[in-house]
């Protein structure tokens, strides 16, 4: 049953609903896509001078149990409607959606407010299935229409009595071509989120052995709501709509859902922590390379953990699927099996799409400039040999002279760090490669890199120096891809033989490569 709409700030509206199953039509507050003909190439410019604010912060992060909440889309298009299901013990809850971005340090916009308190109670406990994925069947609590909303990563903001939380939700691009792509790793925060009890890393006694083999998007995320988003991909959404490039927005289930929606992008960026990739999300990304598009990878250990996705009561592709082991995998085939990327069957390391293999965990240093004559320098100053602390860690990727590591290879920076484990000295490595295409692929190779945009972290030992380097490096690299195929202007030079570097891989902790079983077009 939907009650009655109730009009909203910019034209917006809401309709609460105590209906568990009612359709995503129902109701005044559905819109359908606002469809525009023709964009203004500033429009992240012109979004990002309006006054943005900070009432999208945490004042009290409210404790499980207390508040939570979650969408029923991952993403929807402007002027889509999406249906919040909120869980709350500490009665009705003010409701708010901000978009993240620059706003002159600001870092978001509220877009949308409920005018009044929405009426909420605590929804019936979560249950799990005999792979223990953890869901919940919660009734909708209201329906937001995003017409007017424009494209971004948002976070809906839940407050009652002090406290508050987040949930995560992405307005996407319908059409990329030509623009320079964020990618939401949504696939990636939900394998650790731990919400009900279960991650695909640990059950509630902490144990590997007591993980999921599923995660849902049917829950909340746990901690603050949104952790990964904050940590991990917010400080590089701020610094790219700081720049007034023309962006455009998705997600990696998007990416997976249709594969052709990033072909004719200027540029694809995988905006951090970005692990857990379906087959026909790395198809996409490789047909869109192999057409022209730049990739950047601005984390470290992408594209690791092969993973399928299914469907839930809610919708399709709601459940990511991995059960970290072809022998326990009842799918079977190199479409389906959950495991390694590196692994049988059909072992696809993730160099022949990144550049590098991931390396080790953990691992902290300072980042090395090898390579002093790369576009990537132009404008820091910095000379072969300079090193900027903390930019090296917490996980790193490695260049290694292997099969299906790109020839056009070029180490921009080269960083020694004490391998884990007492296995000695290993390497992150900043490269570049250029494809056939014309497209230029960076990978940083460091997990906290793009982390420091916000300004230094003492607890890695990130210092102002570093911080500025960071920003300058990816300002030239997110600049530079926006205008099309890097490869035309900065063709890349090959340089990984002159570092002699080893074949073997055992200073790392990623796990061999099951080189025995390489896809036929790999080897």
């Amino acid at each position: 049953m939907v009650l009655g709409a109730i009009p909203l700030l910019g034209g917006c509206s809401i309709a609460q609903d105590r209906s568990p199953s009612a359709p995503s039509s129902a109701g005044p507050g559905t819109a359908q896509p606002q469809v525009t003909p023709t964009r203004d190439p500033a429009w992240v410019r012109t979004e990002n001078e309006r006054p943005g604010d900070r009432r999208w912060r945490l004042e009290k992060v409210a404790r499980n149990g207390e508040l939570g909440a979650f969408c029923d889309r991952v993403s929807v298009l402007p002027g889509e409607s999406v249906g919040l299901r909120v869980s709350s013990g500490l009665g009705a809850v003010t409701i708010s959606a901000h978009r993240l971005g620059w706003y002159a340090g600001s870092r978001a916009r509220e877009v949308w407010r409920s005018p009044q308190p929405v009426a909420a109670s605590k929804q019936p406990k979560s249950v799990k299935d005999r792979f223990d994925v953890v869901e919940t069947h919660w009734a909708e609590t209201l329906k937001v229409d995003t017409t007017g909303w424009p494209e971004g990563s948002y976070v809906f903001k839940i407050a009652a009595r002090g406290k508050s939380c987040w949930t995560p939700l992405t307005v996407r691009t319908a059409d990329p071509k030509g623009r320079l792509v964020l990618v939401n790793a949504v696939t990636t925060w939900q394998a650790y989120n731990q919400w009900g009890g279960h991650s695909l890393y640990k059950g509630p006694d902490g144990s590997f052995g007591t993980r999921s083999r599923g995660v849902s998007f049917d829950r909340p995320y746990n901690s603050n709501g949104a952790s990964r988003l904050m940590r991990e991909e917010a400080p590089t959404i701020a610094l790219a709509e700081s720049l007034g490039l023309d962006l455009a927005y998705t997600t990696s289930v998007d990416v997976h859902a249709d594969p052709a929606s990033v072909l004719g992008a200027s540029g694809i960026v995988t905006l951090g922590h970005d692990e857990y990739w379906t087959v026909p999300t790395r198809r996409a990304m490789e047909q869109a390379r192999d057409a022209g598009s730049n990739l950047a990878f601005l984390g470290a250990n992408a594209c690791y953990w092969r993973v399928r996705m299914e469907d839930s009561e809610l919708g399709r592709h709601r459940r990511v699927v991995c059960f970290k082991s072809a022998a326990e995998d009842p799918k079977k085939g190199a479409e389906d099996t959950t495991d390694l990327w590196r692994r049988r069957p059909d072992a696809d390391p993730e160099n022949t799409l990144t550049g590098m293999l991931y390396e080790a965990f953990p691992a902290q240093g300072s980042m090395v400039v090898h390579d002093e004559s790369h576009f990537l320098l132009e404008g820091t100053g910095a000379k072969a040999g300079d090193r900027f602390p903390g930019l090296v860690g917490i996980e790193i990727d490695r260049a290694y002279p292997v099969p299906g590591t790109p020839e056009s290879l070029q180490v921009v920076m080269h960083s020694p760090v004490a391998a884990p484990g007492g296995r000695g000295t290993t390497h992150s490595d900043l490269t570049y490669y250029t494809a056939s295409s014309g497209a230029g692929v960076v990978s940083t190779g460091s997990m906290v890199f793009s982390r420091c945009f916000n300004g230094p972290m003492a607890e890695h030992g990130i210092t102002a120096d570093s911080v500025a380097f960071a920003r300058a490096l990816t300002t030239t690299l997110l600049t530079e891809m926006a205008k099309g195929p890097l490869g035309r202007r900065h063709p890349a030079k090959p340089n990984l033989a002159e570092l002699h570097a080893s074949r073997n891989t055992s200073t790392g902790t990623g796990f061999a490569v099951d080189w025995d079983h390489l896809v036929a077009a790999r080897t």
